[in-house]
């Protein structure tokens, strides 16, 4: 099997969940971040709403690295680059100046992911308030729900783009009401899709089973990333 050639990395994500999980996997990398309004993206289908998602968290965090190539260059009074609103991703990549990205001699490598949590066929994001935290976590008590995560893989170099999704199926015992009450009075359940963190100490005991892997409940399958990483270059 050939080596896998040198890159860099940029993970296009605040979660500390994913970060944890990228430093294990033993790989080196800086952190982009992406504003969008993620509630104004809407697919009927899980799958289809976290690929989406992904994608356009990796067209913002791209349009975000453009500028700043660009505000450089231009303090080197070079010329701008002028870009329009189609411009798509691949668009935006060939605009990109060439002395960046697409001209490194090792490839720039940009992960984006998303997760929503489906229960009774209902897809749940992030809690809007801690009634709502409640709401979810008391449905999970003695039942079923199932994450549904994407991973997208963008090479900066080429502008190869690939992504994938995942499902876990998680069964839960009873959960007590005062351990949803100091879940929610945390406050991390109202930062992540469902209000569901199954590696939460205070969770953790009442999670039956988990029908595929933890790393992907948490945000980042292993397996996946690192097979779309090893596509990408």
């Amino acid at each position: 099997m050939d080596a896998i050639p040198s890159f860099k990395l940029i993970l296009g994500s605040a979660s500390f969940s994913r970060r944890k999980i990228l430093e294990e996997m033993g790989y080196e990398f800086t952190i982009s971040t992406a504003d969008i309004d993620e509630k104004s993206i809407r697919e009927e289908k899980p799958e289809d709403l976290v690929m989406t998602l992904a994608e356009a968290k990796a067209d913002a965090i791209i349009a975000n690295l453009r500028t700043t190539t660009m505000n450089n260059h231009q303090d080197k009074d070079e010329e701008p680059t002028i870009l329009v609103a189609a411009d798509t991703a691949d668009t935006i990549l060939q605009k990109l100046p060439i002395s960046d990205y697409t001209k490194d001699a090792e490839p720039t490598l940009l992960i984006t992911a998303d997760q929503v949590v489906v229960y009774e066929g209902v897809i749940r994001e992030k809690p809007a308030s801690k009634e709502e935290a409640w709401e979810f976590i008391k449905g999970y008590s003695g039942g079923h729900a199932a994450t549904v995560g994407s991973v997208l893989v963008t090479n900066l170099k080429t502008g190869f783009r690939k992504g994938e999704w995942d499902r876990v199926e998680i069964y839960f015992h009873e959960i007590p009401d005062e351990v949803i009450e100091k879940l929610i009075d945390e406050g991390i359940v109202l930062r992540v899709a469902g209000g569901l963190i199954i590696e939460h100490p205070l969770l953790l005991p009442y999670i039956k089973e988990v029908v595929g892997t933890t790393d992907s409940v948490m945000g980042l399958p292993k397996a996946l990333t690192k097979k779309l990483i090893e596509e990408a270059l």
